[in-house]
């Protein structure tokens, strides 16, 4: 069995569309959606692309999916009401894209899922960590601090996304592996995934990037040119962003 993994799309539909191509190489038996799928620049478009494939799926909610449905269903988060307003505007915008239909497909996706995968055992997929789809954690968070959350998700392999940087690093007995973004990445530009079975595979698709900050260019997307810039020609690196998530890591 092959198992193709996309996390963090964040709406970037030319990356999805060219990490599908390379899935569809693999011929997968199914596919994974860790989460967040939504915001950014062209939700209606990424979410049929998704939709239209043959290859079996399977979705899991991230948080920013969970903030786009509830604004949505006209409901205030917590975070929503804290947030900085440059954060909100992209959830509140994307929610306005999207119809009921959609509202009712999100709405189904569950927050975690699992499947045994020949070579790796049981895979726990997951957005952030197996008890929410916020808390942040890169390879350098000291295992001790994040031993007892994934020693209690009983399985071998879990499968995360959320901070959006590969990784794959033992946490006591588990393996745990980060899948990238697809749409937002940190580091060298390109989209992120990974394909598991009988081993794990990070993958990387390089797409033109050029021609992909256009199209978001093109959208009505309030931060277009921000997201063409900082999400697809010239992402933060990877050293940046370690410093950066530092600060709001999980601590002892």
């Amino acid at each position: 069995m092959k198992v193709a993994v996309i996390y963090d799309i964040h709406a970037n539909l030319p990356a999805l569309e060219a990490v599908l191509k390379d899935v569809a190489d693999e011929d997968p038996d199914f596919i994974v959606i860790g989460g967040d799928v939504v915001p950014g620049p062209m939700p209606r478009e990424t979410i049929t692309c998704l939709l239209d494939l043959s290859t079996p799926m399977e979705f899991i909610c991230g948080n920013g999916d969970r903030e786009v449905l509830a604004q949505m269903m006209g409901t205030e988060t917590d975070w929503y009401r804290n947030a900085l307003e440059l954060w909100r505007e992209p959830v509140r915008w994307s929610a306005k894209q999207l119809d009921d239909e959609h509202r009712h497909l999100i709405a189904s996706w569950p927050a975690t899922h699992r499947v045994e995968i020949r070579g790796l055992g049981e895979v726990l997929f997951c957005h952030a960590t197996p008890r929410n789809d916020t808390e942040i954690f890169t390879r350098k968070t000291a295992e001790k601090t994040l031993a007892p959350i994934f020693e209690a998700a009983n399985a071998p392999l879990v499968v995360c996304g959320h901070t959006h940087m590969q990784f794959d690093r033992r946490i006591g007995e588990v393996r745990v592996v980060n899948a990238g973004s697809v749409g937002m990445p940190y580091g060298k530009p390109g989209a992120y995934w990974l394909l598991l079975g009988p081993d794990v595979q990070l993958r990387h698709t390089p797409y033109d990037l050029s021609r992909a900050g256009e199209k978001i260019r093109q959208t009505e997307y309030p931060q277009a040119e921000a997201y063409a810039h900082q999400s697809v020609l010239a992402p933060p690196s990877e050293e940046d962003i370690l410093e950066m998530f530092s600060r709001a890591e999980l601590a002892e």
